[in-house]
């Protein structure tokens, strides 16, 4: 089949997935299912039909409102969907082999995706993203089992030196979520990209991270709640780190071992 055929069937799944984890993230926190409760408005309340929920495509068809009570529906709703299918393909194309390990990474992004937002809006991670991603680990040693000890050690490495930090900072420095994030992905891409994935993190983490906590603390000072400047949630960059990984861990290990001779 045509490259080209497979990459488009993989964004119309992951739009399609990516809804889903937009419910994810909506009714996180909520009383609602997320799996079995029925769509609706957010504003008016009214269940939604099957021909309005078509990722993308009926959120532009609605001109991004309600169809009902005409309220304007968050763009997090076509941005998430569209990520996701994005993420879905840069994994297929990347990995170079539609395979079993190509559909637990995008699997594992989609959840990424879902608890960095999650985090952002509530600073948790959701055990349950935590679970299912461990989950997939178990799929891939499951699958790799001669190769066991990539595995576990990849769960342990980042996974026990977050758990250090949490413990010796008393959870000041790192939170539960964080901690079991790093061992259930370490679990599923093995040591040496777990390692990576933390390297990605940080780098980006720091970058971003300074901009935003100096902007926050600025905007905090004006306003007299100089206290919670420096809350800002590290899953989103941890998650970031591992999507790094997933695409480019392999090359840039390989990089990095040849400089070392």
């Amino acid at each position: 089949m045509d490259l080209f055929v497979i990459a488009l069937m993989t964004f119309i799944i992951g739009i399609f997935i990516g809804s889903f984890i937009n419910v994810y993230i909506i009714r996180y926190g909520t009383k609602e299912s997320f799996v079995t409760g029925r769509s609706h408005c957010m504003s008016c309340g009214k269940t939604l039909k099957w021909y309005d929920m078509f990722p993308l495509v009926s959120y532009l068809i609605l001109g991004g409102k309600c169809r009902f009570c005409k309220a304007k529906i968050s763009a997090q709703y076509p941005v998430i969907e569209f990520l996701n299918g994005l993420g879905y393909v840069l994994i297929l194309l990347l990995s170079g082999d539609p395979g079993i390990t190509t559909l637990l990474y995008c699997l594992c992004f989609s959840a990424l995706l879902g608890l960095s937002m999650i985090d952002i809006k509530h600073y948790e991670i959701p055990y349950s993203a935590n679970i299912f991603i461990t989950l997939l680990g178990i799929i891939a040693l499951a699958l790799d089992f001669s190769n066991w000890q990539l595995y576990i050690i990849g769960a342990a490495s980042v996974g026990g030196l977050l758990l250090l930090i949490q413990i010796l900072s008393k959870g000041r420095a790192m939170g539960g979520g964080d901690v079991f994030l790093m061992a259930s992905a370490g679990l599923l891409l093995g040591w040496k990209k777990i390692i990576a994935a933390f390297v990605f993190a940080c780098i980006i983490g720091s970058v971003i991270h300074i901009i935003i906590m100096n902007v926050r603390k600025r905007n905090a000072i004006s306003d007299g709640s100089e206290e919670n400047a420096n809350m800002l949630p590290f899953g989103p960059y941890l998650a970031a780190g591992i999507f790094i990984s997933m695409l480019f861990g392999d090359s840039v290990i390989s990089w990095y071992a040849g400089m070392l001779g």
